[in-house]
């Protein structure tokens, strides 16, 4: 694949490691947002690559989107609005991507660095790591799904409570109010991500891609839509080799050898 500018690819045992590398602070600007999309693209038709886990390079995640970017927004307001939709719409890239996304949180992850991880299926942080939405304290409020995400992850209550506040977390109390899954000691925050990512893609991308599909399109519907929707999923696996040699190595009590196909 090509080389980009602002973002580190790397490989290794079907997970792709993107490292998001704009010093000093990794600001979310045009140009990453760009190779991003570039990036999800390329991955999504990689048959090798099971996973992705996206990371910041050196002390930061993402410190925030770059401000300076914002100062030709002033009295333009369509353009703002045009400039949210276009990081809204990354951020639905990452979570309608049909392979797992893991944000791997190792410093501050702010503003839109915090609403590039929400976006993502799942977040490890490190309990250092520096977490919030601070817009409100430039007069602003955050664009990139910010205010949809956090409320679907934690709560209303607390979402409020961050977002009207701008008050940063650690990973501990990002943990405890469910927007991260684990927080853990930074030098094992690769390898705690790494080790989540292997362990799902031992597994068929067939049922990954269903089992994503039927929670993140699931959630939005009406309870008994989306059980039918889950029906329809888990009836579309039987007619796939690796539902036969899932339930076959089953029975015969070895490990699944699972082809995708």
């Amino acid at each position: 694949m090509k080389n980009f500018s602002l973002i580190n690819v790397e490989v290794k045992k079907q997970t792709a490691f993107l490292t998001i590398n704009n010093p000093p602070v990794n600001a979310l600007n045009a140009v990453v947002l760009q190779e991003l999309e570039q990036c999800l693209d390329h991955f999504r038709q990689d048959s090798s690559v099971k996973a992705v886990i996206l990371t910041g390079a050196g002390t930061f995640f993402v410190a925030g989107a770059d401000i300076k970017e914002f100062t030709s927004l002033f009295g333009q307001e369509e353009l703002a609005e045009q400039a949210a939709l276009k990081g809204q719409a990354l951020c639905s890239k990452i979570e309608q991507f049909e392979k797992p996304v893991i944000a791997a949180i190792n410093g501050a992850c702010l503003g839109g660095g915090l609403e590039l991880a929400m976006s993502c299926h799942m977040r490890i942080a490190s309990h250092e790591a520096k977490l919030g939405l601070p817009e409100i304290k430039l007069g602003i409020i955050p664009g990139y799904g910010g205010t949809q995400r956090l409320a679907r992850l934690t709560n209303t209550a607390k979402a409020l409570e961050l977002i009207l506040t701008g008050r940063f977390i650690d990973g501990k109390e990002a943990e405890e109010i469910g927007l991260v899954n684990h927080s853990v000691n930074s030098a094992q925050l690769l390898s705690k991500a790494s080790e989540l990512a292997e362990a799902i893609s031992q597994k068929s991308s067939l049922s990954i891609k269903s089992a994503l599909a039927s929670v993140l399109k699931g959630i939005d519907l009406p309870l008994q839509e989306g059980l039918e929707f889950e029906a329809s999923q888990f009836g579309a696996l039987f007619g796939t080799e690796d539902a036969r040699e899932g339930v076959r190595a089953f029975i015969e009590k070895r490990p699944a050898s699972f082809k995708d196909q």
